[in-house]
């Protein structure tokens, strides 16, 4: 779909961070668009700045309820009666990283509940209609490096949660082919850089019944500034991406029907090649710190 000017997209996870850069990239398409949210308040500050650039409708939507999405999906379809792009969004962390013996149930539940369910709901919710619109489509998951392309072991959660999307949507992108079906799936990685996204604060959205029982304990500092500057201090170079750019390179991979969207691939393999080789003599394969050796 080199032209997206008329065409219909859905962005979950859409009024902030990654989200809301693939949204203004996507009107500067001319596409009619539909933000959906699960921050009603966020979601209608977004939706008013978003306006000035196109049609937008906003929708708040819990991407770990199965029947928020549905209705997502309903109300798509009954105002437009198609959905060409579905970008399976909206993403959490397990409330910070620590050792995987000290996670708690409740830490899974909500980071898999977003994560990794609510790109199925989408896919079970979206896929069929579209299928059944006759119109070409595409879904584009947002995976991530952390898990996507290797396992990182203080953030086991999460990277569990990026590493299952991306098996998935491999999964989807090749049945969806082989059905000869006209529409299509990719993965995105958001890349180039440190990210200042929601994730950082992420807790702000976890559910009351979904809290931790324990106290969480001493871990590194997480927010994003503390991140970012332990970086300088340790002396590596620190890039911060600008995230209406991602979303634009996001859609540029779609409009190019890639199935992987990310930067630095050249890098990714040497590394997957340094991990493979490790597997194939049986170790355990190198850790992030090591990616570089």
């Amino acid at each position: 779909m080199q032209d997206l000017a008329g065409r219909v997209a859905v962005v979950t996870g859409g009024a902030g961070g990654i989200g809301r850069g693939i949204s203004r990239a996507l009107l500067d398409e001319g596409v009619r668009l539909v933000v959906a949210d699960v921050e009603g308040p966020a979601l209608d500050a977004a939706v008013a700045e978003l306006a000035e650039g196109g049609e937008v409708t906003g929708i708040v939507t819990d991407v770990s309820s199965s029947e928020s999405v549905e209705a997502l999906a309903e109300a798509v379809f009954a105002r437009y009666g198609a959905c060409h792009l579905l970008f399976n969004n909206a993403g959490v962390t397990s409330g910070g990283g620590g050792k995987p013996w000290e996670q708690e149930p409740n830490d899974w539940y909500w980071c898999f509940g977003v994560n990794v369910f609510g790109v199925m709901h989408g896919v079970l919710s979206f896929v069929p209609r579209m299928l059944a619109s006759g119109e070409p489509g595409q879904v584009i998951n947002t995976s991530s490096g952390d898990g996507g392309f290797a396992p990182v072991p203080y953030a086991s959660v999460y990277a569990s949660s990026k590493a299952a999307v991306s098996c998935f949507t491999e999964a989807l992108a090749s049945q969806l082919i082989s059905e000869g079906t006209n529409v299509r799936a990719s993965v995105f990685y958001p890349s180039g850089g440190l990210l200042d996204t929601g994730l950082w604060t992420a807790d702000r959205n976890r559910p009351p019944g979904l809290a931790r029982e324990r106290p969480r304990p001493p871990a590194p500092k997480t927010t994003f500034a503390d991140y970012k500057q332990a970086l300088a201090d340790a002396g590596r170079h620190v890039e911060v991406v600008d995230l209406d750019e991602l979303g634009r390179f996001c859609v540029q991979g779609v409009k190019e029907e890639r199935y992987i969207i990310g930067h630095d691939l050249d890098e990714v393999a040497a590394m997957l090649t340094r991990r493979a080789d490790s597997i194939g003599r049986g170790e355990l394969p190198a850790r992030p710190l090591e990616w570089g050796a």
